[in-house]
């Protein structure tokens, strides 16, 4: 569902990319459909930067400030959202990245109580709500964090 920009001229789209493990967030203007700017915010791998691209073409457009203010703070919290767990210890992000790439971030009750004792062995105690959150979205409890 796109987003529309206050004055309604432009909106954001919002996409995941599974190939390219990315958000894609993407500014039209509503009334021609096209796509103005796209940026790019890898969630996967921490040596991935997130990019901004002024999509080709020989049409000229100006975009606004306002609007593009408001587009890059959309990026911002997506990258705020998406990257967070980065920020960690590096050992930690480590294993939050393992756990995405093996598990697909998800992991079902019935296997839950396996991963948290083999994280425990793994993962100092203080630490181990921040990476079941990254990697889960889940507490120690088992509960979701939604």
């Amino acid at each position: 569902m796109p987003i529309p920009h206050p004055a309604g001229d432009y909106a954001i789209t919002t996409l995941y990319s599974v190939p390219d493990d990315a958000w894609y967030l993407e500014l039209d203007r509503v009334d021609t459909g096209h796509t103005l700017v796209i940026a790019i915010v890898p969630d996967e791998d921490p040596d991935r930067e997130p990019t901004i691209s002024l999509t080709p073409g020989d049409d000229h457009y100006d975009i606004p400030y306002d609007v593009m203010r408001w587009f890059i703070d959309h990026v911002d919290r997506e990258i705020e959202t998406s990257r967070a767990w980065m920020r960690l210890r590096p050992e930690l992000v480590a294993v939050i990245r393992e756990l995405r790439e093996e598990h697909l971030g998800t992991i079902d009750d019935e296997h839950f109580p396996a991963v948290l004792a083999e994280l425990r062995a793994r993962v100092p105690e203080p630490d181990l709500p921040a990476v079941l959150a990254e990697a889960f979205g889940r507490r120690p409890d088992g509960s979701s964090c939604a």
